[in-house]
């Protein structure tokens, strides 16, 4: 992988973006620069753990962001050529393209047409690690920050209880809106999680310790009346045992309201 000569690479990024409007000219641009960059230092027979279930060009992260930086005053400016751009990104088919994709989508503004399917449908077929937390924190950003009402609205069709799949992609997405600090309206929150968390799915346990932990760091009182509430109003006592089970894991101060509420709730079963 030849050095990263940061005067150059910004004049290579700089000479690209003038393909902005013009998909198939920027692949081909972006295709050369990621060519340059490459990591070609594997060695024949060294067996490694590949860093995507994608092709990639293994470039260091600088080349990217700063093809982003050159992207991100077009991608503000004309929404409906960004779209565009970004699919074709998409459809290109590496991790370097959809991950460039990924951060276009953030910084278009949010009322943009078929954006907000474009990322739910990427979301949903995306199984890579990488890629799949690009969507759901950096495809976003703008939404969540400009438009926390739209955003909410995204989430909780992606709680639908016909779409469990989505599920955890809910629940990663929100997370960075509960840790906002300009962020203080926990209420539609509670709303839009509260069937999931009384269904509380086994293979969902990481998700749902997150999920609550940054709920009780952003408000203590509120999250503990929430899952109080949530437990004795269940019809079913799956929601006791999968609360019992990830207990130890959550927030110390969380815990003996938790204990005391399950303890109630066996009594009366």
């Amino acid at each position: 992988m030849p050095a990263i000569d940061i005067a150059r690479l910004k004049i290579q990024a700089a000479v690209l973006v003038e393909k902005f409007d013009q998909p198939a000219a920027f692949l081909k641009g972006l295709h050369e620069i990621l060519d340059t960059y490459a990591d070609r230092t594997l060695r024949v027979g060294v067996v490694a753990a590949p860093i995507s279930v994608l092709p990639s060009y293994r470039n260091p992260p600088a080349v990217l962001r700063q093809i982003e930086t050159e992207l991100i005053p077009l991608a503000a400016a004309f929404p409906e050529q960004s779209m565009a751009l970004t699919d074709a990104l998409w459809k290109d088919g590496y991790l370097e393209t959809r991950l460039l994709a990924a951060a276009l989508l953030g910084r278009i503004h949010p009322g943009t047409t078929h954006l907000l399917e474009r990322i739910s449908d990427w979301v949903d077929q995306t199984r890579d690690r990488q890629l799949r937390t690009a969507l759901l924190t950096a495809s976003l950003a703008r939404l969540r920050r400009e438009s926390p009402d739209r955003f909410l609205d995204l989430i909780q069709g992606w709680f639908s209880m016909e779409n469990p799949g989505m599920w955890g992609n809910a629940i990663d997405a929100l997370i960075p809106l509960i840790k906002d600090p300009g962020f203080d309206n926990l209420p539609p929150v509670f709303d839009i999680t509260k069937p999931m968390i009384i269904a509380a799915p086994n293979k969902l346990q990481n998700e749902l310790i997150d999920l609550i932990s940054a709920l009780y760091t952003a408000s203590p009182t509120e999250t503990t009346f929430f899952l109080k509430q949530a437990i004795i109003g269940s019809s079913s006592n799956h929601t006791v045992t999968a609360i019992r089970r990830i207990i130890d894991s959550l927030p110390g101060g969380l815990q003996p309201a938790l204990r005391e509420v399950i303890r109630t709730a066996k009594s009366g079963i």
